[in-house]
């Protein structure tokens, strides 16, 4: 397998394009993932493994590496590997491991080495396509069942909770506040709560105004730091 990146070719890209690299040991998923995945997520460089994912990721410069925990190479540590040898492009590149795995010492490890998120293998191409939106916009993102893990590793000493603060919330905004915060999707959140996705929509937007947030990420932060998961 080559680590040199992909060209962009003759085809046409879409102008927001998410320049992405794809790193997992299996060629046929990096085939159908790159099939899967939305227009507007360009694929800008393969590897199979970590040698040739930190060479191709120097090279490349992608927005988001798509990054196989479970790595072949290396010291040992997979994708932790890859985030080590690529440590000096993580405030540029940003990191979204992609494992089969939901054990919570793979998803515990890899964040704290530098990733932005995690996500399952069983994900559909149309989130898969979202997360790495996401991603590259500075959220981080977690399958709803691992984002639990994450919160009780990194989670701080319960906060003052101000009355005002939660009386600026509907009933229904709290709800969508604790999913939202959790790591699901405005998808999940809409079946969960049996609402439209344009309703979760206004509802967030509502939350994070109320409360003076600008992003998922701080939302998530705010919540965890005062126990309301």
């Amino acid at each position: 397998m080559s680590n040199q990146p992909l060209g962009n070719g003759a085809e046409s890209v879409p102008a927001a394009a998410t320049r992405v690299v794809i790193v997992d040991d299996h060629a046929i998923f990096r085939s159908g993932l790159k099939a899967d995945l939305d227009p507007d997520i360009l694929v800008v460089g393969e590897a199979g493994t970590v040698e040739e994912a930190v060479a191709v990721i120097a090279a490349a410069r992608p927005d988001v590496v798509l990054l196989d925990v479970h790595l072949p190479g290396g010291l040992g540590g997979g994708g932790r590997d890859v985030l080590a040898g690529s440590a000096a492009l993580l405030g540029t590149t940003r990191f979204l491991a992609l494992s089969v795995s939901d054990a919570a010492e793979d998803v515990v490890s890899v964040i704290r080495a530098g990733a932005r998120g995690y996500v399952t293998k069983t994900i559909s191409g149309a989130e898969i396509s979202d997360a790495v939106r996401r991603v590259a916009g500075g959220d981080a993102v977690f399958s709803p069942r691992l984002a639990g893990f994450v919160l009780d590793a990194f989670g701080t000493a319960p906060a003052e909770i101000a009355d005002d603060e939660l009386d600026r919330l509907s009933a229904r905004e709290l709800e969508v506040m604790r999913l939202i915060a959790r790591g699901y999707s405005y998808k999940e959140v809409a079946k969960e709560l049996f609402i439209s996705i344009k309703t979760v929509e206004t509802h967030v937007s509502a939350v994070l105004r109320k409360l003076q947030l600008s992003s998922r990420h701080e939302l998530t932060r705010w919540a965890a730091e005062r126990r309301l998961l």
